[in-house]
């Protein structure tokens, strides 16, 4: 999700397309992959009440979106593991950077409800999702924390969190996912070294996209009709990265070490023994790097 794009900054109140998108793949994995479901979630469902149609839509397409579906879930999973396992370390603080239409907090609150959480996004789709959590009787716990950043007037993400009640001096588990392919790679290398600066003990985790020539030939077409889409829609994907190449723009932005969790990793974790062969596609990948 391009959420900390300065070119791709709406005002409109409505979440971006890409987040509603994921959201609704999140609540298809429920309602029309086998169990065991890897992630139970149909609030964002919930939040976006988009009709009784929604499942016609040509990107809903069962068949057609059962690998992103896979993907997306996946990484959620993975984060949440992440996250709880940083809790049981003592971890207090938790940043989601593009929180989009993250439903952690509210599907999870016997964690979340252990950490100061906070979602930063842009001011339109932070209004939104604030609106329909009150709507939707699910509410904002003191212990949440909306995070509107307005980068189309050059606020700060660092200083609005700060400003939120974010303490620099704690550690905390700082995640971005499906952001970076939106960024420039000096503006990912600046996100890097501004989180590399956090108290000892903190990680961050970022979801990449590997370069269509590290993609198995097989799955290629799929992610060239992915960027395709990404482009015509005014959201391009710039920045790719291969494994060595995402873990050495870490150690440069200062972290000491770093590590890369593909997705041949996470099917093994996830989706090992499925009748139905669902498993994560690999154009996208994990970097996990600590202070």
């Amino acid at each position: 999700m391009p959420a900390l794009s300065h070119e791709n900054i709406t005002m409109q109140i409505e979440p971006e397309k890409t987040a509603a998108r994921v959201a609704l793949w999140r609540a298809m994995h429920t309602l029309v992959d086998a169990p065991p479901h890897v992630l139970e979630d149909t609030v964002g469902l919930q939040l976006l009440a988009p009709g009784e149609s929604w499942r016609q839509r040509p990107d809903m397409d069962p068949q057609g979106t059962r690998g992103f579906r896979a993907g997306v879930v996946a990484r959620a999973r993975f984060i949440e593991d992440l996250v709880t396992e940083q809790v049981a370390h003592g971890v207090t603080q938790y940043v989601l950077l593009g929180a989009g239409l993250d439903t952690f907090a509210q599907r999870r609150p016997d964690i979340a409800s252990r950490l100061r959480v906070f979602e930063v996004d842009q001011p339109g789709a932070q209004q939104w999702k604030r609106e329909r959590l009150v709507a939707c009787g699910l509410g904002l716990p003191a212990w949440l924390h909306l995070v509107p950043v307005d980068f189309e007037a050059g606020q700060s993400w660092w200083d609005e969190l700060v400003d939120a009640g974010f303490d620099t001096r704690q550690p905390a588990v700082v995640v971005s996912t499906g952001v970076s392919m939106y960024l420039s790679q000096e503006a990912n290398l600046a996100t890097l070294r501004q989180v590399a600066t956090l108290a000892p003990g903190s990680v961050l985790a970022m979801t990449f996209l590997l370069s269509l020539d590290l993609i198995d030939a097989a799955e290629r077409p799929m992610h060239e009709t992915l960027h395709e889409r990404a482009h015509a829609s005014g959201t391009p994907f710039i920045s790719f990265y291969s494994p060595d190449g995402i873990m050495e723009l870490a150690r440069e932005a200062g972290f000491d070490t770093a590590r890369y969790v593909s997705n041949d990793d996470l099917n093994a974790r996830y989706f090992a023994g499925r009748s139905d062969g669902l498993e994560t596609p690999r154009g996208e990948a994990f970097l996990i790097a600590a202070t």
